[in-house]
């Protein structure tokens, strides 16, 4: 059983990775009743959360069936991180996870993210202090390195093991290749080799099949893996990939059951956010819940163009039917 400091998370979890502006509370839900093991919050600044920001607050909330849950937050100001720390520690996580990962520019430009793994000393010695400071378990999420003349993923995952922190999760890229090319799965393979790693290693990138999930852990050896993009449109990811652990083979979705599931998605954000900016969110999902539907042109356009939750409810009836016929 992996675990997380004390919290079991599983013979071999599958995190849904946080993504922001995707991975709020309707669907980490949503991916929960589908197989995911762990969920961690869209992340989070900490400049936000200290200065009590309704939005960045907001992406806290969680009910407690998601558990085992986790905070993720991000910055780059030790005394900012540290009163984050305290806000986070209210919202009783089951573990707060440290962002040094991100490779966007509005991130990563100012020193935060990935942008930490250009000082490793500052990142050292930050990340100490937060572990210090945390009365739940602190992991954290980074890259293999800055860019290609430097990655010290292995040696790093030890340092951070040595200040306390309970789990590490690896991208396969660098900050400068942002999300372009193939995730180099070999240094996240070397890390969890590292006999002086007694820590979790999650491995994360380029994971968008159940067979690849699978994959990981056969020729990595990793602990669990982080699915992000993939899920999107595809909470199924999860328990597919458990269906392939047990029974080499896995169930498709009918086009009936992605209708359903993303008129429940729908109906929960409108709940959860109002119904004029989850019309507006939603449609970053629709695509995706219906990719490779053979003359689904006709339902695209007008998903992504009406206003009103009753317009997007008559539609997916439309595409329920006209895929019946």
């Amino acid at each position: 059983m992996v675990k997380i400091g004390k919290i079991e998370v599983g013979e071999y979890p599958l995190f849904l990775s946080p993504m922001d502006d995707v991975t709020d509370l309707p669907f980490r839900q949503l991916c929960k009743r589908h197989g995911a093991d762990v969920l961690i919050s869209e992340f989070i600044a900490s400049e936000a959360l200290i200065r009590d920001a309704e939005k960045s607050m907001r992406k806290m909330l969680y009910d407690e069936f998601e558990r085992p849950i986790g905070i993720q937050v991000f910055g780059n100001d030790e005394d900012s991180l540290l009163r984050c720390i305290d806000v986070v520690a209210d919202a009783n996580p089951d573990f707060i996870d440290i962002n040094w990962g991100c490779p966007v520019r509005k991130v990563a430009g100012r020193g935060a993210g990935s942008g930490m793994l250009k000082d490793i000393p500052k990142l050292l010695k930050i990340t100490s202090a937060l572990v210090k400071r945390s009365p739940v378990p602190v992991t954290v999420k980074t890259r293999l390195g800055y860019d290609d003349s430097d990655k010290p993923i292995v040696t790093l995952a030890e340092q951070l093991q040595d200040i306390g922190i309970q789990a590490i999760s690896i991208h396969g890229r660098t900050k400068s290749q942002m999300y372009r090319g193939e995730a180099d799965w070999t240094l996240i393979a070397e890390t969890k080799a590292n006999k002086r790693l007694c820590i979790p290693v999650f491995g994360n990138g380029d994971i968008t099949t159940p067979q690849q999930a699978v994959e990981a852990r056969k020729r990595y050896g990793v602990d669990g893996v982080l699915i992000g993009r993939a899920s999107i449109g595809n909470p199924w990811i999860f328990e597919q990939t458990k269906q392939l652990l047990l029974n080499n083979s896995f169930v498709v979705p009918t086009v009936q059951e992605r209708v359903e599931v993303c008129r429940e998605h729908l109906l929960a954000s409108v709940k959860f956010k109002g119904e004029r900016q989850s019309i507006f969110e939603m449609r970053k999902h629709y695509g995706a819940y219906f990719r490779g539907l053979f003359d689904f042109k006709q339902f695209r356009i007008p998903l992504v163009s009406v206003t009103t939750l009753n317009e997007v409810l008559i539609i997916l009836d439309r595409i329920s039917e006209h895929y019946t016929e």
